[in-house]
């Protein structure tokens, strides 16, 4: 089982001795990340949220571009923009569909005196994009300070899914 803390902490770099015992080469050519690299791609791995207000749907391509730029090199980078991938696909567009779905029911049903009922519900439905913009703010916040942020059921879901 993964522990915790092997999401926060760079792996070690292997490396192998020459025969003078003096020299060595490293096995893995790319370089490990420094904590403020780690966090400063966490944190564009979270904020990417914000291309889907401009954009209408790129606020993917930041966290699937740094998961499989830095996959190997930090466990903690994949791990956050990851994360975000999956909340942003989640949250973020299937707030927009169930709000747009709620308030074109509630617009054909305002015909019928019901219809007007579901207004209040399309209005709480379109407050769940909004509400995962402000949650990848904390996730971004956190992730820069360097602390193990975890989206509320995506986090665990997706350590899970890594360990099997």
């Amino acid at each position: 089982m993964t522990d915790q803390n092997d999401y926060l902490e760079s792996e070690p770099v292997t490396t192998e001795y020459s025969q003078d015992g003096v020299h060595y080469t490293p096995i893995n050519p790319k370089p490990h990340l420094d904590q403020s690299e780690e966090t400063t791609l966490a944190l564009f791995a979270h904020l990417g949220i914000f291309l889907n207000l401009i954009t209408g749907f790129l606020g993917l391509v930041p966290p699937l571009i740094i998961y499989f730029a830095y996959k190997d090199r930090s466990r903690y980078v994949a791990y956050q923009a990851l994360q975000a991938l999956v909340f942003q696909g989640v949250f973020f567009f299937g707030g927009i569909i169930l709000a747009g779905i709620a308030w074109f029911l509630s617009a054909i049903l305002t015909f019928v005196v019901v219809g007007l009922c579901g207004f209040p519900f399309a209005l709480l439905l379109t407050l769940i994009p909004i509400g995962a913009l402000f949650y990848a703010i904390v996730a971004a916040v956190d992730t820069y300070h360097h602390r193990d942020f975890k989206y509320w059921m995506v986090g665990d879901w997706l350590r899970e899914t890594n360990e099997g």
